[in-house]
């Protein structure tokens, strides 16, 4: 588990460092604006469906179908899925390409009239994103299958390649227009990268069965999932449109936020990911004893990062973003964002520990309630702390989630989790009231390094994750 973990870690983690070198160069480009936020806002759809199939909205429904058939069962499914998914994807393009001016008032109603309008014309060329991003999923799957996972992972890299080189060749001379083509390319580069693993394992294009059979059994364990990603989704919506009201930038500085904290986030997907084809292959005991590890290993790579994230908030905005950054809200907002990170660690797994066993309508109950919580506190939160109150607001809702997760599974006497936050609650804290405000960038980096590292070697020898059942 660890060893394809780290593995898929590293594919994912060069596919992230240039999500966030795209958000870097974008800021670099047009500063935090009006530009900066109607592209982010045109790009918010296409990315929260990339970002929902990378951790495994599809996977997680098909890979136990999948792993069910005969070889040439699978052939055939696939055959089947093909095209379904492919004439799904190419009416969700069009539709967003003829809604685009109206959504773009729903996802960023505090942008001006001229910001609107070049995020409108952005989403209709990003929308065309998705038939690459749906093909790249379900290619995956027979990959994941036989335990390739690296290969799979690669699908951020790719998309944020021809962006990231288009901004470093442009500069302050990027065109909008041409930076959503860019993406498009990207989008195109992730599925054609798998194609030759699958067609080696008897794919064709050109094999298209028309059955309802699959569609029908894929879409009774996918709903569950889409309608919990949805909610996800929409938080993060919801994030955004608060944001918005609060002020020209506030969206950017919060996106940027978001993926700095989604560095950290990349091993823990990665785990997911492993830790869903493993548990679907067990039963019972076996199973559970592979989830208390998972858990176990997920404690002990957010926790320090958690720490390390609240400690050297402010060196890292000074060292990584641009000058715009500088005497921004940013170093608070992402000192706040890394608690609900290390809070939240544990719902990805005990969610798939429900779909292992082809439960996915009680996770999402879970997932819907915590979901609510976190809506009903962005209505209030971020008015009364600013923007403080989006990760505090995210925070309930993730504690409330992992909870209701382990109540609705008779988990909450199965594994430590009153220890694991207590202990998380004291180290985080302590990172925030005496590392935080240290002055000097080096020192505060060096003595954030120094504090991560102590606690990722105590939790380490706590925890062993590494032993044998």
């Amino acid at each position: 588990m660890l060893g394809s973990a780290a593995w898929l870690t590293v594919a994912t983690l060069l596919g992230l460092c240039l999500g966030f070198a795209r958000e870097w160069l974008l800021v670099a480009a047009w500063g935090a604006g009006e530009r900066s936020d109607a592209f982010l806002i045109a790009l918010f759809l296409p990315e929260a469906l990339r970002m929902s199939l990378a951790g495994g909205v599809l996977s997680a429904a098909a890979l136990p179908l999948f792993l069910a058939r005969k070889d040439a069962e699978r052939a055939d499914w696939l055959a089947v899925l093909f095209p379904a998914l492919l004439l799904i994807a190419l009416l969700t393009s069009l539709l967003l390409m003829l809604l685009a001016p109206w959504l773009v008032q729903i996802l960023g109603p505090g942008l001006a009239a001229g910001a609107a309008a070049l995020a409108g014309n952005n989403l209709q060329i990003v929308a065309w994103c998705v038939p690459g991003l749906l093909l790249h999923a379900l290619f995956s799957i027979p990959l994941q299958a036989n335990e390739r996972f690296v290969l799979a992972g690669l699908g951020s890299l790719l998309f944020n390649l021809p962006p990231v080189a288009y901004l470093a060749l442009a500069g302050s001379a990027t065109q909008p227009q041409s930076l959503a083509l860019a993406c498009l390319v990207g989008s195109l580069l992730m599925p054609l990268a798998l194609l030759p693993s699958i067609w080696r394992q008897g794919w064709r294009p050109w094999c298209w069965q028309l059955r309802l059979a699959p569609l029908r059994e894929l879409g009774q364990r996918i709903g569950p999932l889409l309608l919990s990603n949805g909610a996800s989704q929409g938080l993060a919506l919801i994030e955004r449109l608060v944001a918005s009201l609060l002020g020209e930038g506030a969206v950017t500085w919060v996106n940027l936020a978001r993926k700095l904290m989604n560095l950290p986030l990349i091993a823990l997907m990665s785990l997911n990911q492993v830790l869903l084809g493993m548990m679907s292959q067990r039963q019972g005991d076996e199973r559970l004893a592979l989830l208390k590890r998972g858990l176990e290993t997920a404690s002990v790579l957010t926790l320090p990062a958690g720490v390390g994230l609240v400690a050297a908030a402010p060196s890292l905005v000074t060292l990584l973003l641009p000058k715009h950054a500088m005497d921004s809200p940013l170093p608070l907002l992402l000192a706040w964002f890394a608690v609900p990170l290390v809070f939240g660690a544990w719902n990805a797994l005990l969610a798939r520990y429900a779909y292992a066993a082809g439960d996915t309508r009680q996770p999402l109950r879970c997932e819907l309630l915590g979901s609510l919580v976190n809506v009903l506190l962005l209505g209030a939160l971020p008015f009364v702390f600013g923007l403080a109150g989006i990760p505090l607001a995210a925070l309930a809702g993730v504690i409330c989630t992992a909870l209701l997760l382990m109540q609705r599974q008779d988990l909450l006497g199965a594994v430590p989790w009153m220890r694991h936050w207590l202990l998380s609650a004291l180290a985080l804290g302590l990172g925030a009231l005496v590392l935080f405000p240290v002055q000097g960038v080096w020192l505060q980096l060096g003595l954030s390094s120094l504090t991560g590292a102590v606690v990722l070697t105590g939790m380490g020898l706590w925890l062993k994750p590494w032993r044998k059942a």
